[in-house]
């Protein structure tokens, strides 16, 4: 699988919700059953797929969504006759019944599904296009099939998302589809799929995301009741009012601005703004007396501190001006030097003197022979300069 192939962050742990009431599993399971009766005919009918009349294809498709105990609800305008790119989002496996019921089209699918061994010739002997979206360099040979199609007055229908979300959120429109529109000068028709439940609100129950199996959807969807699903058929978009595909991309996007999100989040559990109840803490009263009860005596007040006068030199470790420095107390026999008085030469003592002390200091560790010098005994010091020198 390549990394440039477009994903969702939908997992059914984080986005599939309880749909509330359910059906009991008997009525499920005859559910089921009309569903797979119904794709079976279907499966039979699809090497003659393109001479079965359009009535009869959106007839199916609507049996198949009543099937499975979903109602369908298609509003807007009519869909133009002709050529037309409908493109729509992505949520369930019962998307492709909802477009056919809106306009019976060829689909664009993946590679993937040409490979089944007994459904990938049936479904390629019924028209259906395929895209292998591991090459990048087959991409334009399926574009222009597409175009081709287009040119020749059929429908076509592109999940341009390329993968299925929940519901709640979209990806975004891949714009290699629409070049297909662009190159053979056709509208562009959106659709808004939505499913909601019977209150109105919107359900993740028929969305078919993550590593989920197409089995475990189609059981949670025939067990959940009132299920509704919507197609809202948006105003076509016109290519020549869009310079290029990316332009009819973003027209052609049918979330709302107000739900388009860039990343998707799994809804988070409401917040209870309830006001936390506040209990008064107990009041001490005293008992009714007609005795005085005494009133202790206020506290003497606290004398002042005293003001700190001038520190003197003998109480302050710093000399005070004009006083001799006070001498270390870890080395008294030495007094600390004033650096800041003293001369720049004074301070930074001569290269020469290093090296002599250096050599001074190895001459006493290794001895005097190896060196080649006599080691020089130090005179006792007399306490006088002149002397000492």
């Amino acid at each position: 699988m390549s990394v440039w192939l477009p994903s969702a962050p939908c997992t059914p742990g984080a986005c599939i919700e309880p749909a509330g009431p359910v059906t009991a599993p008997p009525r499920a399971a005859l559910r089921t059953a009309a569903v797979l009766l119904l794709l079976g005919a279907g499966v039979c009918l699809l090497p003659v797929g393109r001479a079965v009349p359009a009535g009869a294809v959106r007839a199916w498709s609507r049996w198949i969504v009543r099937a499975a105990g979903v109602r369908l609800r298609i509003t807007g305008p009519a869909v133009p006759d002709g050529g037309v790119l409908l493109v729509a989002n992505h949520i369930s496996w019962l998307d492709i019944a909802l477009l056919a019921a809106v306009r019976p089209a060829r689909m664009l699918a993946k590679a993937e599904i040409r490979r089944w061994p007994v459904a990938g010739a049936l479904v390629a002997r019924a028209g259906v296009l395929f895209i292998d979206r591991d090459r990048l360099r087959a991409l334009p040979a399926t574009v222009a099939r597409v175009a081709d199609a287009l040119r020749a007055g059929r429908a076509v229908a592109v999940f341009p998302e390329g993968s299925t979300w929940c519901g709640r959120a979209q990806g975004t429109f891949r714009r290699a589809a629409f070049q297909a529109a662009l190159d053979a000068d056709v509208p562009v028709q959106p659709v808004r799929l939505r499913y909601r439940l019977a209150s109105g609100a919107t359900s993740t129950a028929p969305a078919f995301i993550g590593e989920e199996s197409l089995l475990t959807s189609v059981w949670r969807v025939v067990s959940t009741r009132g299920l509704v699903a919507e197609a809202e058929i948006r105003p076509a978009v016109l290519p020549a009012a869009h310079p290029d595909r990316r332009a009819l991309a973003h027209a052609s996007r049918v979330t709302d601005p107000l739900e388009a999100h860039p990343r998707h989040r799994p809804p988070a559990a409401p917040l209870d703004w309830s006001p936390i109840p506040v209990t008064p803490a107990p009041v001490a009263v005293a008992p009714a007396s007609d005795s005085l009860v005494p009133v202790p005596d206020a506290p003497a007040p606290v004398p002042d501190a005293p003001v700190p006068g001038p520190v003197t030199p003998a109480s302050s470790p710093l000399p005070a001006p004009g006083h001799a420095p006070v001498p270390s107390p870890r080395r008294p026999d030495r007094a600390r030097p004033d650096l800041a008085s003293a001369p720049t030469a004074a301070r930074t003592p001569p290269r020469t003197s290093i090296r002599t002390s250096v050599r001074a200091r190895v001459a006493g560790t290794v001895g005097v022979r190896r060196l080649g010098r006599p080691r020089a005994v130090a005179a006792p010091a007399t306490g006088t300069p002149a002397a000492d020198d």
